[in-house]
């Protein structure tokens, strides 16, 4: 099987991103998005998931973490779809169920090629390491339609906004660990494509 890999540049004027993904990694980053929190989230997804993680980006932060997020996620959803090229005997759907402390949070994903996002975050505070929890609903919102994939996540209960996203990120890592392991010949789908 060749390497599962993607390198992506993006330019606009709000964000400047480099990122180099191999999905059969050993779960190494280097990862500087100018937003310490996003850093560590990514770092825990990868770490999780076995990818390797290259990510450079700056952004307008001087205006807030928004873009530089939103963006992040559209480069990895992009990468995301790429590496996984063809498609051919991955499991496709992965699922996780991951606490962290007082929270609990459940990420189920396809990776069919058709973009979806559950997501209900009235559980979230309003306020998450000095951002807008909604800059995270964009965020997994950008990556799923980018990379293709029904992404479902379900904060079940908590209180801590970092221990939740934090149990959150660990899960999509152990779902995307799942659905992209190679386990059988041909394409995960009854149609016989996955787009």
């Amino acid at each position: 099987m060749s390497q599962r890999s993607a390198e992506i540049t993006r330019t606009t004027k709000e964000t400047d991103i480099s990122l180099k993904l191999n999905i059969d990694g050993e779960g190494k980053t280097n990862i500087d998005t100018g937003v310490g929190f996003a850093d560590h989230m990514l770092t825990l997804m990868s770490f999780w998931a076995g990818f390797d993680l290259d990510l450079r980006c700056k952004g307008d932060l001087e205006i807030d973490s928004h873009h530089t997020l939103e963006d992040i996620a559209l480069v990895l959803g992009q990468a995301l779809s790429e590496a996984m090229g063809d498609k051919k005997g991955i499991n496709r759907i992965g699922f996780a169920k991951v606490p962290m402390d007082e929270a609990l949070v459940e990420v189920v994903i396809d990776l069919s090629g058709r973009a979806y996002l559950v997501y209900d975050d009235d559980i979230l505070p309003p306020i998450i390491a000095g951002d807008e929890r909604d800059v995270w609903r964009e965020f997994f919102k950008s990556l799923a339609f980018k990379a293709g994939m029904n992404l479902h996540i379900k904060f079940e209960y908590g209180r801590n906004g970092h221990h939740l996203l934090e149990g959150a990120f660990k899960a999509l890592g152990l779902a995307f660990r799942n659905a992209l392991s190679v386990e059988r010949q041909g394409v995960s789908s009854t149609k016989g494509s996955l787009d």
